[in-house]
């Protein structure tokens, strides 16, 4: 029988790794051009050696490429042999090369692995020492750091290993906070790449505006609820009592006033792109809302999301009665909606992101299994598992792992 009419066997897979043996970890460094890295392993491929692990790394045109690979066979004449050869290849294309002797891999990653996202504007040098400094005091090592983002901030993901997921939220919260950067710590595994439902808060979240307060502006009383909504969410103020006290302060407005708030309301920025992609990646976006069906149902149209859930203002004959029908959605309403849109949406809650920046939000925020203050009041950046301090909303698309890159990749695609 030919043997091209054999069924393919695929090879044998060891059960358990070999002992390790020894390594040459090849590094070249220098002027970043194409087919460096075919050239490299082209040289490396005449001496028969394996490849274990490489690296390769870019910044402002400069390269640096690891290679770790098996000696080859034949002994030291043939090592030496592989060693004057890649120099002789290196120097011929402008390039450095190092060849360090070794046993075995990298050392095992360390348990109590995490995800640290810094996110600066600007990173500074000091506050970047800060941060590794609390990272090392904890026992973590520092795998391995890349950028996210250059701008609107620059944001550089860290993955640390050997120091517990809760101590580095902690550690580097308060760090966080004194350097005025921003800092997110996510358990690694998994689930970083699974499915998500992302659910936000409207008011001075997925909006710039608090919608009760350019209701109130067409009835003349702006300042009054502008005090009432700034009490209620620093916590100082009962929220359904504050909703219903601002809201009696509308009635007798005509409805017509609903399509010229609607015109007013301002996007975040980046809440655009945030939600766009997003929905590339096929997570399910909704929100909950303090303020009103009015709004979060055109909000839901315009957008493409998934979920909205609000109070609804009651209209009689033409006119604000003043009142709110229907269940209120206050700190504890937005908490049960969030566990029902996962639930509608077949995610679990350790897949859920919340973000919100007022007390009302405490709830869902803590209810997430990621839940983001952003722009927060006091109360709401100390109690959340992250905070957001810049004014771009797509910002957290970095504490999911998402590069600059790669939203403005998809823009183009999209485009084209």
């Amino acid at each position: 029988m030919d043997d091209a009419s054999q069924p393919y066997t695929a090879p044998a897979v060891p059960e358990t790794a070999p002992p390790p043996g020894p390594t040459l970890l090849v590094k070249i460094f220098g002027k970043d051009k194409p087919g460096i890295t075919a050239g490299l392993f082209d040289t490396l491929a005449a001496y028969g050696v394996d490849v274990v692990d490489i690296e390769q790394v870019v910044t402002r045109g400069r390269m640096v490429l690891c290679a770790l690979v098996t000696v080859p066979p034949g002994g030291s004449s043939a090592e030496g042999e592989l060693r004057a050869t890649v120099h002789s290849w290196a120097e011929s294309i402008k390039m450095q090369a190092e060849i360090i002797s070794g046993v075995g891999d990298n050392r095992p990653r360390r348990t109590g692995r995490s995800h640290v996202t810094v996110l600066g504007h600007p990173l500074t040098a000091e506050s970047t020492a800060a941060i590794a400094a609390r990272i090392t005091a904890l026992g973590g090592n520092i795998d391995r750091i890349f950028r996210l983002a250059k701008y609107p901030v620059t944001a550089v993901e860290l993955t640390i290993s050997g120091a517990p997921t809760d101590q580095l939220r902690t550690a580097l919260a308060m760090e966080a906070a004194h350097r005025g950067i921003d800092v997110a710590v996510v358990s690694a595994g998994l689930h970083r790449r699974a499915q998500r439902l992302v659910v936000m808060d409207v008011d001075s979240t997925l909006i710039q505006d608090e919608v009760i307060e350019l209701f109130a502006a067409h009835a003349g009383c702006e300042a009054e609820v502008a005090a009432v909504t700034a009490a209620a969410m620093r916590g100082e103020l009962d929220f359904e009592q504050s909703l219903h006290a601002r809201v009696a302060l509308l009635a007798g407005l005509d409805e017509s006033v609903v399509d010229k708030v609607r015109a007013e309301v301002r996007l975040t920025p980046g809440a655009r792109t945030l939600i766009r992609t997003l929905k590339r990646l096929g997570y399910q976006v909704g929100v909950v809302s303090g303020g009103f069906t009015q709004v979060t149902d055109e909000l839901k149209e315009r957008l493409g999301l998934d979920f909205a859930s609000a109070n609804t203002l009651e209209i009689v004959n033409g006119k604000l009665t003043g009142r709110v029908i229907g269940e209120v959605v206050d700190r504890a309403g937005k908490a049960r909606l969030l566990r029902r849109f996962a639930g509608e949406a077949g995610v679990p809650l350790s897949q859920t992101v919340a973000i919100g920046d007022g007390a009302n939000d405490l709830d869902m925020l803590n209810t997430a299994g990621l839940g983001v203050a952003f722009n927060a009041k006091p109360l709401v950046r100390e109690a959340a598992h992250t905070a957001v301090n810049v004014p771009f909303l797509d910002t957290v698309l970095y504490l999911l792992g998402i590069t600059r890159e790669e939203v403005e990749a998809a823009d183009l695609h999209v485009e084209s």
